[in-house]
């Protein structure tokens, strides 16, 4: 008898800590890529955010995807002001009641676009904000800004301790083995480049094996426009590198 209940209480016992999670187990990080720079990126905490938000002209974004109410973000990011990466985000934030988070000057959201200043986030290189449950590092970016502000990439800094480096458009420089040594990536979302450009594929591989240590390797900024590089292209470069996950418009993955 004594044995019978032993093993109804290890049974019990076991059936809890299969349901109820463990004080260290880590909640996932949602990352949905929604075709060329667009992602929408849901913290473990249930943060939602935006970066470059390029949606309804997106020749790659599903067209269910395209509806910008079914977007509900605290905080939109925007990498630089190229139309294929501010795209929507000022009517998101319209609609969304964002946060519009750039180094695009002012004049461009509040003048020409009829946002409240308020709800515009004027960041620098070096700044961090606060999202939620979300540290927002700008780190710079080696591209150009036309007509406003300079290119910026973000890295996002999650309460368990993860992080993941938007490295918006850009270049290798130097200077990413500080953003190696000050965040530590778990998760890169590499541009691939503009199109005509096969050297930016080569050129973000390099950056990826020499400056940083990623756990998983994401890439975007191809696919959307003629000349840009294919899914092929890339594989082409990065091998069977097991890193690395392909996403397609409108898939989302948890990590």
């Amino acid at each position: 008898m004594k044995g019978f209940w032993i093993c109804i209480f290890l049974l019990s016992t076991v059936a809890a800590r299969t349901q109820t999670p463990l004080p260290n187990e880590k909640k996932p990080i949602s990352i949905r890529w929604l075709g060329h720079a667009a992602f929408e990126i849901v913290s473990p905490g249930g943060t939602q955010l935006l970066i470059d938000p390029f949606l309804t002209k997106n020749p790659a974004t599903p067209a269910e995807y395209k509806d910008l109410s079914r977007y509900h973000p605290s905080h939109i990011l925007v990498t630089h002001s190229h139309r294929d990466h501010l795209g929507d985000a000022v009517e998101l934030a319209k609609l969304s009641k964002a946060k519009l988070v750039s180094v695009i000057m002012l004049d461009t959201f509040v003048t020409k676009g009829g946002l409240p200043p308020d709800q515009v986030e004027s960041i620098n290189v070096g700044d961090q904000i606060t999202a939620g449950d979300v540290k927002i590092h700008v780190v710079p970016a080696m591209h150009s800004s036309e007509p406003s502000g300079r290119p910026v990439g973000y890295v996002l800094e999650f309460s368990d301790g993860r992080t993941l480096y938007d490295e918006g458009d850009t270049w290798i420089f130097g200077d990413m083995s500080l953003i190696q040594e000050f965040y530590h990536p778990n998760i890169i979302l590499m541009g691939c480049g503009p199109p005509g450009h096969g050297d930016y594929v080569r050129a973000a591989w390099l950056a990826v094996n020499r400056y940083f240590k990623p756990q998983v390797v994401i890439p975007m900024h191809y696919g959307a426009f003629p000349g840009s590089a294919s899914e092929a292209d890339i594989r082409a470069v990065v091998g069977n590198d097991s890193r690395v996950k392909f996403m397609k418009p409108g898939e989302r993955r948890e990590f």
